[in-house]
């Protein structure tokens, strides 16, 4: 890269939208801010104009120095975008990112997973994904939480504190939420139902991952990636299944789609400045 410069990355996700701004110099890059706001039914592109603002009011970035904004998700939902790229690979990327040793990442968002494995250069080599059965995605677990009268900040912790966990008989997602419905009325602990969900989950998971033929490193990108009940059942599965891959999670891994479309912003920018078709800052 010829100069400094800064890029944005947003994801527009099903359920919130994540915006990073990353300062490029050389081989170094720096967050300058990672904002996530929920779309809680609200107008997308005015939560994407709300994030978007805090994240240049927290990077203390005028937008006029931010030489490119590229998008993944939902990303033509953004009026302002520079460039769009596919989830898979932002995912990949910001995964690389965060965790230099991980050559493979699964994606658990709000209505679906995804499994990549990539190279050291997050070149995505193979993949894997969900059904179209929403039993494994983040809104799954929100209603199931929901019924239980538990938030989802509050579900990871809690499923760590399971004695006796009661797994669900289903994949379903309509038929695992009668399941708990019976659960609660034969009595069973919360903590023992969530650790249950979490298992059931963790299995579809780590078939993912081994379908993929993930090994070594790797590591949950989504908005799942911040519940440790979710982790701990995804490694008690995978150790039960033989699996030769280590489960990890980043303190940023609900950007890592953001992270990775702005890093991959940086790059075509840098090959369009080479061809001469934009100039350097």
């Amino acid at each position: 890269m010829s100069g400094p410069v800064v890029t944005c990355g947003i994801d527009v996700g099903s359920s919130a939208v994540k915006v990073v701004l990353v300062r490029h110099e050389g081989d170094a890059r720096t967050v300058l801010a990672a904002e996530r706001e929920r779309l809680r039914k609200r107008d997308v592109p005015a939560v994407v104009d709300e994030a978007w603002a805090r994240a240049l009011a927290v990077g203390d970035v005028p937008r006029s120095e931010v030489a490119y904004v590229a998008t993944t998700g939902e990303g033509e939902l953004v009026r302002f975008r520079t460039g769009h790229f596919y989830g898979m690979t932002t995912h990949a990327r910001g995964a690389v990112e965060l965790c230099p040793d991980a050559r493979a990442a699964v994606d658990l968002g709000a209505l679906h997973g995804r499994a990549m494995v990539m190279d050291a250069r997050a070149k995505v080599l193979a993949y894997r994904m969900t059904s179209q059965c929403a039993s494994g995605s983040g809104q799954f677990l929100e209603n199931i939480g929901r019924y239980l009268g538990v938030a989802l900040e509050e579900v990871g912790p809690l499923s760590l504190q399971a004695t006796d966990p009661e797994r669900c008989s289903s994949i379903c997602a309509v038929l695992a939420e009668t399941d708990v419905i019976n659960m609660v009325s034969r009595g069973i602990a919360v903590a023992d139902i969530l650790k249950g969900i979490h298992l059931a989950m963790a299995g579809r998971i780590v078939r993912l991952l081994n379908a993929a033929q993930a090994q070594g490193v790797v590591l949950v990108t989504g908005g799942l990636a911040a519940d440790v009940g979710l982790l701990q059942a995804i490694r008690e599965e995978g150790q039960a299944a033989g699996a030769s891959f280590d489960v990890r999670a980043h303190p940023r891994s609900v950007h890592a789609g953001a992270l990775g479309a702005a890093c991959w912003g940086a790059f075509r920018l840098e090959k369009l400045r080479r061809k001469g078709l934009v100039g350097a800052p």
